[in-house]
């Protein structure tokens, strides 16, 4: 089964938290994110808990693989099941690289065959805008250095996209999988048949037919191929309707870091969604168990 966790805001919508809590309940599942990002000055803790091994993750993906209930392969896990990782740091009245308003990405991680490539911001370098506690704890002597949209798209073909194909391909072959998207894009990886799929916000929890959900997904993209990966999610729920709409509870801090107990508080909820796959998967509307710990 195949289970997608996206948000309807761009931050704090509780996707984490959710799909965390998801895994706890499952037997066997593995969580990915494939795209994830952090800001060096916002999420430093989490910067500097990862770059002090020497690598580049954040904090989301962390929280997946610890509640993950499969325990095995779990050396460098989070750069496998999490391939691109974007780190940022805010730049008041800049314009970055990338058009981004208000802050600028510094480094890329992307996972490939060989381990670990990062990939520098050669025009956030260029202005000092590289802190020298990164440049002293990552490996960015040899790292490739972009300054140009054109000279990022050309390494984007080559590198990123197989790191994507990869996870793809993994995310097919792992039975039960969550993925959890990043920010409030609708759908973070292509050619993935999601069973079912849960679009979490501030008090509420939407659940979606994935067959259905993938459609709109298409449809609001123009095809079936186009533009999926930066579709918002608001565009694509608008056209459809869900099975169910769950209220949720609020956490405290304490229960939000404890998966389990986030199991427990959201259990009917989670087993909603599971019925929902469920029945995509072995297409009969009477089937409502599943593996569950």
């Amino acid at each position: 089964m195949k289970l997608l966790v996206a948000g309807d805001a761009r931050v704090d919508a509780g996707k984490t938290t959710f799909a965390a809590g998801l895994l706890a309940s499952l037997s066997d599942a593995v969580g990915f994110k494939p795209r994830a990002g952090n800001d060096y000055w916002f999420d430093h803790d989490d910067v500097a808990s990862a770059i002090n091994k020497g690598r580049l993750y954040g904090k989301d993906i962390a929280t997946l693989t610890a509640a993950a209930t499969d325990n095995s392969d779990r050396e460098h896990r989070e750069e496998r099941l999490n391939p691109v990782h974007r780190l940022w740091r805010p730049t008041p009245d800049r314009t970055g690289l990338l058009g981004e308003e208000g802050r600028t990405f510094l480094v890329d991680r992307v996972t490939t065959d060989e381990g670990p490539l990062f990939v520098v911001n050669g025009m956030a370098e260029d202005a000092g805008l590289l802190p020298d506690r990164l440049t002293e704890a990552l490996p960015l002597d040899g790292a490739p250095r972009v300054r140009s949209v054109d000279g990022f798209n050309e390494l984007m073909t080559e590198r990123y996209l197989p790191a994507f194909e990869r996870v793809t391909n993994r995310i097919t072959e792992t039975d039960p999988a969550v993925v959890e998207s990043y920010s409030d894009i609708a759908l973070p990886v292509e050619d993935v048949e999601f069973d079912a799929v849960v679009v979490v916000g501030p008090t509420r929890a939407k659940i979606f037919d994935g067959q259905r959900y993938l459609k709109a997904c298409a449809v609001a993209s123009g095809s079936a191929r186009e533009g999926q990966l930066e579709e918002r999610v608001d565009r694509v729920v608008e056209m459809i309707e869900p099975m169910s709409t769950h209220d949720l509870t609020p956490l405290t801090g304490d229960e939000r870091a404890d998966p389990s107990t986030v199991a427990g508080r959201y259990e009917p909820v989670y087993q909603t969604l599971l019925d929902v796959g469920l029945r995509t998967v072995y297409n009969h509307p009477n089937i409502s168990k599943m593996n569950t710990r």
